[in-house]
């Protein structure tokens, strides 16, 4: 198991501090562990399967992604 630190979450999903505080007030993302006196981190596998729950509601609103082609003509 590998325990993630805040800046280490911020730069794998991309949130900004007070959105991932916010979002575990609000149930929607998981909750840090205690580290010990004011330290805390985040379980690697849960934030991945936060991100893969992502993906797959995006998917299943617009389909899933077929990369970043674009049509110029």
């Amino acid at each position: 198991m590998r325990v993630l630190r805040l800046a280490e979450v911020i730069e794998k999903t991309g949130l900004a501090r007070s959105t991932i505080y916010k979002y575990t007030d609000l149930g929607r993302f998981p909750r840090p562990i205690s580290l010990g006196g004011k330290s805390v981190g985040w379980i690697d596998s849960e934030i991945h399967e936060w991100l893969q729950e992502k993906q797959v509601e995006r998917d299943m609103r617009h389909g899933p992604s077929k990369g970043w082609a674009f049509n110029y003509f």
